[in-house]
Parts: structure tokens; sequence; C-alpha cells
């Protein structure tokens, strides 16, 4: 989040000795790359990350992934290799997700828990043949790490971690994706359906796992990049194509919103369940079965109609965008909710938000009210995404 600056001769003073004790931020493989292409670089989880760039505002970048490509630096994210034979068991002793039904190239959105069944993070985790190729949120990377060594620690099975902090990650987003993408590898992207991984040379750099996925409710891939000198190259290709224009974390956002997904931290976390985020679709059938992962039990009890006291709704707004923190009403002005994510959608010309309401006003077009700087507006529960999902199909 962006601050005003302070002003004050004490402020001043106190925040320049407190600055030469902070930690720099942290620098992604693309920080020159960022700042060539005008990138307003902001703090985000302890890094230098780009939230947009001159040329192209937030408005702009959104548009023009729906309608084209664009190129995110998401390298900040952790990125995690777990290899042995029970990787799998030991995988699922952490998580929600069937990660037994992957097969070799197959990925999964999925959850990590806690036995309260909260969430401690959201993951994808594919299945790479010999390892689980497991991505992490960046504000996420360090408490996540602690929790899988400390469960491993307990863990009787062959399983060993290897991370990649020095691996790059970026995103290529929008509908030109696969035209882009094509004609540096060899690999058919026709044949590729959505959630599907496989490594391969990319613009003659080896060694990358190439994902088709991403969080835009967008077609795009996913590419995990070994070396600085690789992601360099294979991000200035990519701009070279008139369709391609790099985006930062302000278009991110909001495209993530419009698709209803969740950001951690915001929609969901360590004082959300999984029925009340609306996450119950990632707990499959066997897993519910055998009811063997952390938090199950609240969870079953949890997922049957009228086990949760609230849940994560979408909203049309008007007025003024309802932004995180804003209070839900009821039409009588009784606080029924507060709003975790919300924005101006570019896509649909109107606000958008996401947030949680008590369980008896979570019905589609259910008529609440936001609170906004002290004025109140209509607003109508709505299903989500708010823009219909473009996922490739084989």
């Amino acid at each position: 989040m962006l601050r005003r600056a302070l002003s004050g001769g004490a402020v001043r003073l106190s925040a320049a000795a407190a600055a030469s004790a902070v930690e720099p931020l942290k620098r992604t493989a693309l920080y020159d790359f960022h700042m060539a292409q005008g990138g307003k670089m902001v703090d985000f989880a302890g890094w230098s990350m780009p939230v947009q760039y001159k040329d192209t505002g937030i408005i702009t970048s959104c548009l023009h992934t729906r309608a084209d490509a664009s190129l995110f630096d998401v390298s900040h994210m952790g990125q995690l290799r777990v290899y042995g034979k029970d990787r799998v068991r030991f995988m699922e002793s952490l998580t929600v997700g069937d990660l037994q039904i992957l097969k070799p190239g197959e990925g999964r959105l999925t959850l990590i828990t806690t036995p309260q069944s909260t969430i401690i993070d959201d993951t994808v985790i594919c299945n790479e043949g010999d390892h689980l190729y497991v991505v992490l949120n960046a504000s996420n990377t360090e408490k996540d790490m602690k929790h899988i060594e400390t469960a491993l620690a307990d863990f009787d099975g062959d399983v060993s971690l290897e991370p990649h902090p020095e691996a790059s990650l970026i995103a290529l987003q929008g509908p030109k994706a696969m035209e882009v993408l094509q004609p540096m590898l060899a690999e058919d992207l026709t044949k590729v359906p959505f959630m599907v991984s496989f490594a391969t040379t990319v613009n003659g750099v080896p060694n990358v796992t190439v994902t088709r996925c991403g969080y835009t409710g967008e077609d795009g891939f996913e590419l995990s990049i070994p070396t600085s000198e690789g992601v360099n190259a294979i991000a200035e290709k990519m701009i070279e194509n008139e369709a391609v224009l790099p985006a930062g974390l302000g278009a991110r956002d909001t495209l993530r919103i419009e698709a209803g997904l969740c950001l951690y931290g915001h929609d969901i976390s360590e004082t959300t369940t999984i029925a009340e985020a609306a996450l119950s679709w990632t707990v499959s059938k066997r897993r519910r079965n055998e009811a063997n992962f952390p938090g199950v039990e609240v969870f079953l009890r949890q997922v049957k109609k009228g086990g949760v006291d609230r849940k994560r709704v979408g909203l049309l707004v008007t007025g003024p965008p309802a932004r995180e923190g804003s209070t839900i009403l009821d039409t009588d002005s009784n606080k029924i909710g507060e709003v975790t994510s919300g924005t101006f959608s570019p896509t649909l010309g109107r606000p958008i938000a996401m947030g949680y309401v008590q369980t008896a006003f979570s019905k589609s077009d259910t008529v609440v009210q936001t609170e906004v700087r002290n004025k109140i507006n209509e607003a109508i529960i709505t299903k989500m995404p708010f823009v219909e999902a473009n996922y490739y199909k084989v």
C-alpha cells in the first residue's frame, strides 16, 4: 500500500535513522528491465516490484490483457520442488487437494490448511514426473517453508525439499499469449490444456518449466526460468511482439478481482476457513471420504447447509468503489460484513468488490449497501467471476 509522505523534522530524522537499519528491498532479476520500461516501483512483501508503467496505466493494462497479452513479473513468489517416493503422501498431509490423481504434467490449485480448517496459503502444485513443483505466495514463502520443514521433520517417509529462490517466474497472460509464446518453443501449444506443465527450452534458454495457468481469468502461461540471463532474454523477446505490453501489480490485482480470485492476506487468511471462503470445490471427494487433511473435521461440519455464519461473495457496487475494509450493510443499515477486495473494473466499466457477509445475505441478487467515506451506496450480491473466464480448452 502506498503511503503519503509525512512532514516534520522529527519525523524525517527518525525515519532516516530507521531507514538505515531497515533491510533493503529485494529485487527480481528483471529489476533493470522494469526500470528501462518505465516501471513505477513499490514495496510488495519486501520486494521492489512495478505497480504500473509510465506509458500504460492500470486501466489500459487491464484492457490490453483482456484483448491482447501482457507480461507480468511474479518472481517474488516462492518456488519449491519436492522429491522422494513419498512426496505425494507428504504434500497431501499438508493440503486439501487430490494430488494422487495428477498425471505427469498436470497441476491444480490447492490449500495449505490448519487444524481449524483455516488457510495458511493457497498454492499451485504440479506433478513434474519425478517431483512436485510448488508455487507459494510471496508474502507467505518464509512462513510456508517453515511450516513444510517442520512437518517434514515429523514425517516418516522418503521426501526431500529443493527451494529455488534463484529462479525467476514470469506470467504471459491474455488471448494472444499462445501466439506470442509458440514461436519461442518446440511444443505444440494448441495441444496443451489449462493447468498442464512441462519442461522445455524457450528462446534458446534450457530447463524452463512452462505451466498453462494464470491469475487473470485469461489464457496464459507461467514460466519458471532458472537464470537471470535467461529470464531477461525471454522477457525482451516477448515484448518485441507488438501484442505484448509489460504490466504491473496494479493491473494484476484488478484482473484477479474481475476473475473472482482470492488474494492471500486480504480475501483469505488464517482467520478464514475453507467453507467461509467459498473454496470447498478445492477438496475432492476422495479427500473428504478419507478425511485425512488438516482441519477436515471442521470442514466437513461447515460444508453442510447452515454450517458457517459468513460467506465470501461478490458485489456489484453503485457509487464509488468500495475498497478493502469498507462496511457492508443490510437495507436497514445494520452491519452484515466487510469488503476484502474492491476496485473499478475497466472491463465492466463499474465498481466491483468481494467480501464476507452473514450467510443469510449471501444469496445472489440480494440487495445490500456499502459504506464509503460515510456515504451509503447500494450493492447487489452476485456470483463470481465478474468477468467470464477465458481458460484454454483443447
